[in-house]
């Protein structure tokens, strides 16, 4: 199956599912580390393992409600890494602003990716050429720790948005100018959008390093930097 119509299946199965999902929003649990997962996210995580399993041969599927550790984790074959709803706590709140997160890889090789916000109708995937916005306004991971505050200084325009996945979104489209996490997400947090990133030309720093497209391991935390390069898109500038 063609990537794209394989990431636009995926688009589809969240969307016939939204009744069934917004109705489970309020129906929450609490994680050991203190953070809410809803049936939402079990039941989107469950059909869209089903979904790749029928599509992708042999297919190994990293979820961020079902991940174990493994000893020794394997990239031959297919690899997709889920995060059925990032945002988690917008989500059972009643905000818009949360999505799903998709990232196929065969062979340790990327293949394609897709970022959906279904309760906003927006996504972004492999192949497209979204328009290109200009911002001056950086956003930063809802996590308030010392490291923000160092984060915060000297910019003039912050927002705090409460989803991984809206913020890759928007720096890659250039609706933020840059997406900065210090404390560091998960690769179900931020594989597909760092990938979406860097077709747009982003530049990407993952833990302070540029970053090269490489497959980000489950189970540890990456901190993210990540700046719209407006300079490359003919006719463009930052603004301010």
């Amino acid at each position: 199956m063609p990537i794209r119509n394989l990431l636009t299946d995926a688009v589809n199965l969240t969307e016939g599912l939204m009744p069934t999902l917004l109705s489970l929003r309020h129906k929450i649990v609490w994680k050991p580390d203190g953070s809410p997962v809803t049936d939402a996210d079990l039941l989107l995580e469950r059909e869209m393992t089903l979904f790749l399993e029928g599509v992708l041969p042999g297919v190994r599927v990293i979820g961020e409600e079902t991940f174990k550790a493994e000893s020794a984790p394997s990239l031959q074959g297919w690899v997709a890494v889920i995060d059925p709803i990032d945002g988690t706590e917008n989500f059972c709140s009643g905000l818009k602003e949360w999505g799903v997160s998709l990232t196929i890889w065969r062979d340790g090789e990327h293949v394609g990716s897709l970022l959906h916000m279904p309760e906003l109708g927006e996504h972004l995937m492999t192949g497209d050429q979204p328009p290109l916005l200009q911002s001056r306004i950086v956003g930063l991971s809802s996590t308030v720790t010392p490291e923000t505050f160092d984060a915060l200084k000297g910019i003039q325009e912050a927002r705090i948005l409460g989803c991984a996945v809206y913020n890759l979104y928007n720096v890659t489209r250039g609706a933020l100018a840059r997406f900065i996490n210090p404390r560091g997400a998960y690769s179900w947090d931020l594989l597909a959008g760092v990938m979406l990133a860097l077709e747009q030309r982003c530049d990407v720093q993952i833990d302070g390093k540029a970053y090269d497209g490489r497959f980000l391991e489950a189970g540890r935390r990456y901190r993210v930097d990540i700046q719209h390069r407006y300079d490359l898109h003919p006719g463009q500038g930052p603004i301010g």
